[in-house]
């Protein structure tokens, strides 16, 4: 990546925000810091960002609930949160308030590194079909709009990633290996049903209000997209 990645680093531990920015500064990325939630809140809704990196623990507003105010407004900046918790319960809790990666404390900064330019690949790639359709709904790829029966659909970054791959894969199964190995960087902290916890988070969005259900499970085997509507 040749651009300078613009970051916004939410962290209240003043030597570690300082060793962090110091760090991601000599690997060509400008480093915007927030030292409490609040703060946090007000850089991130107001100005654009590659990569927003974002730890748990925080004064004034902890960092899952500014997470969820984040992606309320943004669905697809890259999140990365950074926590000393490392219980599954915590992984699961960040990664369902919309972040899309979880990095626990401490870390190796070589990993901070690939974890953020693999985190903002994956959200840049260009895609050369921008718009697919199935059935009653409607995908756009470049400005990421999701309609279902001409109702907008609300969907996180890692929501959108899965059901674009299902929809590039339409009529054939994606196993939940492929799915993590195109949604999760090598090596994340993650819950080990992650594949399933988010594949029930879009069929609520997608298919809950609709008889026609989109989304289908192949039995000890992994996930489609209907192509057959009939």
């Amino acid at each position: 990546m040749s651009a300078t990645l613009r970051i916004l680093l939410i962290e209240d531990d003043t030597k570690a925000a300082t060793f962090i920015r110091k760090g991601l500064s000599e690997n060509d990325m400008h480093v915007d810091i927030a030292s409490d939630g609040k703060e946090g809140e007000i850089l991130a809704t107001d100005n654009p960002y590659d990569c927003i990196i974002l730890d748990v623990l925080l004064p004034k507003l902890n960092g899952i609930d500014l997470c969820r105010k984040i992606r309320s407004v943004d669905t697809t900046t890259p999140i990365l949160m950074l926590s000393a918790l490392i219980s599954t319960e915590d992984k699961v809790t960040g990664l369902t308030a919309g972040a899309d990666d979880y990095l626990i404390k401490p870390f190796d900064f070589a990993e901070l590194v690939a974890r953020i330019h693999a985190l903002v690949r994956r959200n840049t790639e260009s895609v050369s079909n921008l718009y697919m359709e199935l059935g009653d709904m409607e995908v756009n790829l470049e400005t990421r709009i999701v309609k279902r029966g001409g109702r907008e659909i609300k969907l996180t970054n890692k929501e959108f990633q899965l059901l674009t791959l299902l929809l590039q894969n339409k009529g054939h199964v994606v196993t939940r290996a492929e799915i993590e190995k195109t949604l999760w960087q090598p090596g994340s902290e993650r819950e080990s049903n992650v594949v399933d916890v988010y594949i029930n988070f879009l069929r609520k969005k997608i298919d809950a209000k609709s008889k026609v259900k989109l989304i289908q499970t192949v039995v000890g085997v992994g996930y489609m997209i209907r192509f057959n509507l009939r």
